[in-house]
């Protein structure tokens, strides 16, 4: 088992449609991602699971038209559970050509541009123009009090 690398530079190009597509390393198989989102996943599960397969990103709106399509949800083991995650394969058709695979990947990649968590924002707090006005006259830094210094002592050399 594991994924070529003439399969997954194939899947770049399939997905291509979608933007500048990066492959990286990732559990056995591989990530494909575009301006940092991810959109697919490569895995070899075996030849008794079909070998090399392509899964696109869905949620729960597409993933309807991923199973009515034929697609197959990634499924994986851990902890003796079967494990299925939102990545489904596409129709034979769109695996075999760029053009037939454009509805797939623009649909990963929405699917994805949902998925992207938000930066967290910050709340505004109104100000009103009295209380901006004596922060803007105060000054930002408070001046510090000279403090006596004390003489320190001589240090003894390691000599003497």
């Amino acid at each position: 088992m594991g994924t070529s690398k003439d399969f997954v530079a194939y899947c770049c190009e399939l997905l291509s449609s979608a933007g500048p597509c990066v492959a990286k390393r990732m559990f056995g198989g591989y990530g494909i991602s575009t301006d940092g989102l991810t959109i697919a996943l490569i895995a070899d599960l075996g030849a008794a699971s079909g070998g090399e397969r392509l899964y696109l990103k869905a949620d729960d709106e597409t993933r309807p038209r991923f199973v009515a399509a034929g697609g197959l949800q990634f499924l994986y083991e851990a902890k003796g559970k079967t494990v299925g995650v939102n990545y489904f394969t596409v129709p034979d058709e769109a695996m075999e050509s760029p053009q037939e695979m454009r509805v797939w990947a623009l649909t990963a990649l929405e699917t994805a541009i949902k998925a992207r968590k938000p930066a967290p924002r910050h709340k505004a707090r109104t100000v009103s123009a009295t209380e901006f006005e004596a922060k803007k006259a105060k000054p930002m830094v408070k001046p510090r009090k000279a403090e006596p210094t004390a003489a320190k002592p001589a240090r003894k050399s390691a000599k003497g």
